[in-house]
């Protein structure tokens, strides 16, 4: 159960940016109490308290401010088009900090990759960080957001776009193609949910 030592007035600030509820406390002690995901933060004087089963959902919005972080994410579909899912992982010095999984409907794999990139840069984005080094197997995907190779299909065209939205809130990123293996969290996140369906 991480502790958190800080103003609580400006966490709790942080945590409505990120767009997460923020409510009164339940005892006379609690300053306030916000959750997401499977946690839940309660602010008490000088410190914030983190409970439930992935603290890790509220840690990394209380604790970076900015800082840099490695953003990986796969998109799978099985049939082309085909069932599909995503998953993301952020990494920073402190480890893996954010991930996420969930199944997006009937799907191309170009279409589901650029899902997974889009949720994963939210993610990063709603998290704080001002740089991001995004890591993904799907060459296609960097060649075109690169504007190395282009595209003839208008929904890859608008995901695009928004990518180069997302990426440009961001003093500074990277976009980097790299082998499956590197990539395996996100890879495994997205096959995990596929399996789920």
């Amino acid at each position: 159960m991480p502790v958190i030592e800080c103003d609580v007035e400006a966490a709790r600030e942080r945590l409505e940016d990120a767009g997460v509820r923020v409510e009164s406390g339940n005892t006379d002690h609690e300053r306030w109490r916000a959750s997401r995901g499977d946690a839940t933060a309660v602010a008490y004087d000088e410190k914030v308290v983190i409970q439930g089963s992935d603290p890790r959902d509220l840690e990394a919005l209380l604790c970076e401010d900015g800082g840099r972080a490695h953003v990986y994410s796969d998109g799978a579909a099985r049939g082309n088009p085909g069932p599909a899912a995503i998953g993301w992982v952020i990494v920073t010095g402190d480890g893996i900090v954010a991930e996420g999984s969930e199944r997006i409907g009937r799907t191309t794999n170009n279409r589901a990759e650029y899902e997974g990139l889009v949720r994963a840069l939210e993610a990063a984005r709603d998290y704080g960080y001002d740089e991001v080094h995004v890591r993904i197997d799907a060459e296609l995907v960097v060649k075109q957001v690169r504007g190395e190779y282009d595209t003839n299909d208008p929904d890859l065209r608008e995901k695009r776009v928004t990518v180069h939205e997302l990426l440009s809130a961001f003093d500074e990123w990277t976009l980097e193609h790299v082998p499956r293996e590197i990539n395996e969290r996100a890879d495994a996140l997205a096959n995990e949910a596929l399996d789920e369906g």
